[in-house]
């Protein structure tokens, strides 16, 4: 299947629906600016708050008639524009593929190393936001506004949780296997030439946090990145940037100040962290950028979040591991505050936390909701520097492919640092209400994550879509279910090259992800709880219809609350996000009869953690037969907090070959 690079067959028609949408653009812009100035976010009437009270009832009497007067000369140019481009878009391709062709920007790619399939497996991990990026006047309506910076800050906030090295610490200590904090941080500190990682051993009572950089600007030396990924080894095939610290269980656990001091020496000793080139102008736009020593969301601060930096893993014995990239920089320092966190379910076979930052190494994303062209523009500038493959503008426009007429496309957006095989969309076409207006539908995507010895491709089916979202529309995302299955059973049989005789393609994974909107608590949403989609795919958070395990949360952020000093920043959300009372707070939760719709402040009791409406799927049927499929670990990412109304979720998946290692 040929991928679309570009949205139309040849450059002339690019030529003339770019002109047409210039004559389009200053009416939509001068109508976007008019009823934004009549829709405040909560951010705005604080910042107003100090202001006289006839300033901003002034600033809106002279600047309506001016934008009036402008959106009304612009109509006819409109009008002219709008002929042209709606039927253009009958030919119009249903997304563009976008590869970075100069590597030397792409830190995440840079360091992957293909797969053999040799070894005991290897892990993939997903990703899945809804992002808003609606036009800003839409946007103020879920109380975010400032689309155009926001995409940008989203983007590099993605890209740098993303970059960040995986830490793995393993326990030698046979009676003493718990860690307080997810947050033991890198004691670790590349030096010089050094190429071998570096195997500290610390006491068990200290926690330690870690301020890291990665080179995110764009600006990576192409020899330096070239020799990194040259060095990079391959133990366990794909556990790329990573490092290890090795805690023993001597003197009960416990760590002098001397050998404190000394750890944090070596640390500081790499040098400075080096300087974020991002400008401060753009950040200044929105109103969480401006953060205090210590928030973590950009990964800018001295000191990082206390969870989620580290991936914990218990282990005896001694751990061969690859090098890790020169280009990396640590910090590490030792706090004497022990962090508290909240335990592994003993039930439970894998990892799960509420996280300040996305998971490191992130192959996958699934973006939802990125509906504005030129902020999907300026988000996938940001992603290009940690993913090399990008699917956006996906979606059909006017009254082609769907039954109703289309404003904006899907609001889908996938990126992959690994190459896209195949691709294709679909539009649902019972739409109702305002949902209609959007082109909403699937995008299935398979993309090559390695190869056999023998030169069999090994393969990963990743679906992303987005549900009718008005209340009370169960029929309607039953039905849209119903089709998303039809659709990807069709896609892997039109895009698979094997035979059960002789196959040439090996199946790793089949995830779904995207914003469903039901959960799996609300009465109102029984129907969707039922459907047969659960049968074939499972999901981690889940126990079953009407019911999740005790440690998932609510994905819907309620919306007045966005720019509270408690949830403002990453950290801070995640804080507030660990206990049961901050989620009354600030998440919506499941409707209710005998509640009223205020979430805020109340404190009467509430059926689950909130409502959870962004899902990560994953299914064993269909895969290579002699491969296992496991979850490794969840997470609930508050790394975009004041920048969605979402909390982004995040799956990490194993997948065992049941070979020995060589």
């Amino acid at each position: 299947m040929v991928l679309y690079t570009s949205p139309f067959p040849n450059s002339f028609l690019s030529v003339l629906h770019s002109f047409s949408w210039g004559l389009i653009f200053p009416c939509y812009w001068f109508a976007d600016r008019l009823v934004a100035s009549f829709v405040p976010t909560t951010y705005e009437k604080r910042q107003r708050a100090d202001d006289p009270c006839y300033f901003h009832a002034l600033c809106i009497i002279i600047t309506t008639p001016i934008y009036l007067a402008l959106l009304v000369a612009s109509l006819p140019f409109a009008l002219i524009g709008f002929l042209l481009w709606s039927p253009l878009q009958s030919v119009r391709r249903p997304y563009i593929y976008s590869r970075l062709e100069d590597k030397s920007h792409a830190n995440g790619a840079a360091l992957l190393t293909e797969w053999k399939a040799a070894g005991n497996g290897k892990s993939f991990c997903f990703g899945s936001a809804n992002v808003c990026l609606l036009p800003d006047s839409l946007a103020r309506f879920n109380n975010v506004f400032n689309t155009q910076a926001r995409a940008k800050e989203i983007g590099r906030r993605i890209r740098n949780g993303a970059s960040r090295p995986q830490i793995k610490i393993y326990i030698d200590s046979p009676t003493n296997t718990s860690i307080s904090a997810a947050s033991f941080s890198s004691l670790v500190s590349p030096q010089g030439g050094d190429s071998t990682n570096r195997t500290v051993n610390v006491g068990m009572k200290r926690t330690t946090s870690m301020e890291y950089k990665g080179d995110n600007s764009g600006s990576n030396n192409g020899e330096d990145s070239r020799d990194d990924k040259a060095g990079v080894g391959e133990p366990n095939e794909g556990e790329d940037n990573s490092c290890i610290v090795r805690i023993n269980g001597e003197d009960n656990g416990h760590m002098s100040d001397a050998e404190a001091d000394t750890i944090n020496g070596q640390a500081n000793a790499s040098g400075p962290a080096e300087q974020s080139l991002e400008g401060d102008a753009e950040n200044s736009k929105t109103p969480n950028h401006k953060q205090k020593e210590g928030d973590s969301g950009s990964l800018d601060s001295y000191t990082a979040s206390r969870e989620s930096l580290v991936k914990v893993r218990i282990g005896d014995g001694t751990v061969d591991q690859s090098t890790v990239n020169n280009k990396l920089l640590y910090k590490a320092s030792i706090m004497k505050k022990t962090s508290v966190r909240k335990k592994k379910h003993t039930d439970e076979t894998f990892d799960h936390e509420i996280s300040a930052f996305f998971p490191a190494n992130l192959d996958f994303l699934c973006l939802q909701e990125v509906f504005d062209k030129r902020a999907a523009e300026k988000l996938k500038e940001q992603l290009h520097h940690y993913f090399e493959y990008i699917v956006y503008d996906v979606g059909v426009y006017s009254c082609h492919g769907c039954c109703s007429f289309k404003f904006v496309n899907s609001g889908l957006l996938f990126a992959s640092r690994y190459p896209v095989m195949d691709a294709a969309y679909h539009c649902y076409p019972n739409g109702k209400g305002t949902d209609s207006l959007a082109s909403k539908g699937a995008l299935f995507l398979k993309v090559q994550v390695g190869s056999t010895p023998q030169d069999q491709r090994i393969v990963g089916y990743i679906s992303c879509t987005h549900l009718q979202a008005l209340a009370g529309d169960t029929t309607v995302r039953c039905e849209q279910l119903d089709m998303l299955q039809d659709w990807l059973s069709e896609f892997r049989k039109s895009t698979s090259s094997s035979s059960t005789a002789n196959p040439e393609e090996l199946v790793a994974f089949d995830v779904i992800c995207g914003d469903l909107n039901f959960d799996n608590c609300s009465s109102e949403d029984k129907l969707e709880q039922q459907h047969s989609l659960f049968t074939h795919y499972k999901d981690p958070c889940r126990i079953g219809p009407g019911e999740d395990k005790p440690w998932a949360i609510g994905t819907l952020l309620d919306p007045e609350g966005l720019y509270d000093e408690e949830v403002c920043t990453p950290d801070n959300l995640q804080k507030v996000l660990e206990s049961e009372e901050g989620r009354k707070g600030y998440l919506v939760f499941p409707t209710s009869k005998n509640h009223s719709s205020s979430q805020k402040g109340r404190k009467a009791s509430l059926k689950g953690n909130g409502r959870r409406i962004d899902y990560m799927l994953y299914t064993e049927e269909g895969l290579y037969l002699e491969w296992k499929v496991e979850v490794e670990e969840f997470s609930f990412i508050t790394q975009l907090a004041g920048l969605t109304d979402h909390l982004p979720v995040a799956m990490r998946l194993m997948v065992s070959t049941g070979e020995d290692d060589p």
